[in-house]
């Protein structure tokens, strides 16, 4: 019997991922009932879904698992604690608001535009690279995984360089400062401020950025409200920048601990669409969301009630031995690969496209430019349930 694993505790997930719990759960107890403990937002129980095609239904029911609230709750959203920007933010909205709110968004993130992005994405990581010292021990996750995906998104909504060192600051303070939201409320504060001010600055003088697309998108003559707008900027660099920081330092570590797969990218970079994938469902970075339920219904022939918390874990239907052969294993070359790392359904990751490109940009780069790396210390894990990845990565690189 595998001891039980609280999941409402950062710490539980200190030393990384608790897989050997969740091997239990899907062969087991695939919907679990998680009892309240001192950690638990609110001290109420949740469930726990962890197989892939259970959690994959949740996400593609929208109507019957909603990201907003239940029928009987002033607040919902998609984390443990109810959370009362719950139908502000998009990723916290059902339709039809989501699909208004989605629609004038995505104006910002078109394939063309994301296309656009490409050259000025490599030349950050080229720059990022061109910082790493031959031989000397540097951490990863500080140096590089954190650094790019800041500095795309400031670029992609027109953050002054002069004021990209401060906001950076205050995101990287705000995230790993404990918390039950995805930043701490200090800097939560200041991000929104300071998002504030730069929408009113980009309403009076837009330029070419994705802010300013966003701010004068129009559909049906309607546009995003000031407060929607500060949403959308929240909600890019708190999520957007953070998971992909878990994906390249996820990557790094993975392609330590599997040189085979390495060698394997280097000797054929056409391989690079699948190792992308790969990537993405080995390091999964948002680890788990939460739905609550709009009526009393089943999930895997498990009895559930209107308004009880549903979480589904993404990492765990990532590994779900019915959907990949070799589950645990790390192969670039994995063939298919349908991983939820990206979510599913109408919340579909909206910056997926995005990401991929960030991630390749980096690889692509150090392969280029540096014959090897090798771990320089032990690798350390951020204590949380939500966003999951390398607090620091020590390596030693070897320039070519």
């Amino acid at each position: 019997m595998t001891s039980p694993v609280d999941l409402s505790n950062g710490q539980s997930f200190a030393q990384g991922f608790p897989h050997d719990f969740f091997r239990h759960l899907r062969a087991e107890e695939p919907v679990y009932w998680h009892e309240p403990t001192d950690h638990t937002p609110g001290g109420e129980g949740f469930w726990v879904v962890s197989r892939y095609d259970d959690v994959e239904r949740v996400f593609r029911t929208p109507d019957m698992f909603s990201s907003e609230k239940g029928p009987d709750r002033p607040y919902g959203g998609t984390q443990l604690m109810d959370d009362k920007y719950a139908g502000q933010m998009m990723i916290m909205t059902d339709n039809p608001k989501h699909a208004r709110l989605r629609a004038l968004v995505t104006s910002g993130f078109t394939p063309s535009t994301i296309a656009k992005l490409d050259e000025n994405v490599h030349t950050l990581a080229a720059e990022i690279v061109d910082d790493l010292v031959d031989n000397e021990v540097f951490d990863f996750v500080d140096k590089v995984a954190k650094e790019l995906p800041l500095q795309v998104i400031c670029a992609m909504v027109g953050v002054p360089r002069e004021d990209r060192g401060q906001l950076i600051e205050w995101l990287d303070k705000g995230v790993s400062e404990p918390s039950e939201g995805i930043i701490s409320t200090e800097y939560f504060l200041k991000v929104r401020d300071y998002g504030r001010q730069l929408i009113q600055e980009k309403k009076k003088r837009p330029t070419d950025d994705i802010l300013s697309n966003v701010i004068q998108a129009r559909i049906d003559g309607e546009s995003l409200t000031d407060r929607e707008l500060e949403s959308f900027f929240i909600m890019l660099f708190s999520a957007g920048s953070e998971t992909t920081r878990s994906a390249i330092g996820g990557s790094m570590l993975a392609f330590i601990q599997n040189p085979d797969q390495l060698q394997k990218l280097r000797d054929d970079q056409n391989l690079m669409r699948w190792a992308l994938e790969e990537i993405v469902r080995w390091t999964t970075p948002t680890v788990y969301k939460r739905r609550t339920v709009m009526a009393d219904t089943e999930i895997g022939g498990q009895a559930i009630k209107a308004n009880q918390k549903v979480t589904v874990w993404e990492m765990s239907a990532n590994r779900d031995e019915s959907k990949f052969d070799r589950p645990f294993e790390f192969d670039i070359a994995r063939k298919p690969n349908r991983h939820i790392g990206f979510g599913a359904g109408v919340h579909f990751c909206l910056g997926a496209n995005l990401a991929r490109l960030e991630i390749r940009a980096v690889l692509e780069e150090l392969l280029t430019r540096c014959e090897g790396f090798e771990l320089a210390g032990e690798p350390r894990w951020t204590p949380s349930n939500r966003l999951l990845g390398l607090k620091s990565l020590p390596l030693r690189l070897v320039a070519a």
